[in-house]
């Protein structure tokens, strides 16, 4: 096999990205994200904030929050850190698209195949996420996101809609897991 034969594949190893439903409830492996961390440098904090909310067209989000835009949505990871997210087909030199939109002002780092993503959504989450992590589900509102653990694995947790949707995203090196976590706690709960 040469180089020129290699064809990519999803976290989950997959051509296509993995889709499971259980009840009323979907998850969806997400393949089309691309991601880029964002970090403010050390005396820059105000400038990066400036430039950031530039490129998002609105503030960056602060602690425990999402921005959820398009083409680009961010999250809070820390203070002064944020991922950026955008769509893989029109964004895929994402990091490099940040790094000219903030300059020196911030440390930039491709992350697109550091993570997987997985959505969920549809009726009954609220019961799934309470069998996955420690995440108060039932006070959750449109835009927040936590840091959290699901199955000993460092997640974050994007709320949508608290009764309809839910984006997931955990470590690639570990994405056969955290399925297996997630689904698990469909067939569980639902």
């Amino acid at each position: 096999m040469s180089v020129h034969d290699l064809e990519p594949i999803t976290a989950l190893g997959g051509a296509a990205p993995q889709v499971d439903t259980v009840a009323g409830l979907t998850c969806t492996e997400v393949t089309d994200l691309a991601l880029a961390s964002v970090a403010a440098r050390l005396g820059q904090e105000k400038a990066c904030a400036k430039k950031l909310k530039a490129l998002l067209g609105d503030a960056a989000p602060g602690p425990g929050k999402a921005l959820l835009a398009a083409p680009f949505s961010a999250m809070w990871m820390g203070p002064d850190q944020w991922m950026i997210g955008a769509d893989f087909a029109t964004h895929e030199d994402l990091e490099v698209q940040v790094k000219t939109a903030l300059r020196s002002t911030a440390s930039v780092t491709e992350q697109t195949d550091g993570w997987c993503c997985f959505d969920l959504s549809g009726d009954g989450i609220a019961p799934v996420m309470e069998l996955l992590c420690p995440v108060n589900m039932r006070s959750l509102q449109s835009g927040d996101a936590q840091r959290t653990q699901i199955h000993h694995l460092g997640c974050f947790v994007v709320c949508g809609d608290p009764d309809g949707f839910i984006r997931i995203l955990g470590p690639r090196a570990s994405a056969g897991s955290l399925h297996h976590a997630i689904v698990t706690a469909m067939q569980s709960a639902l």
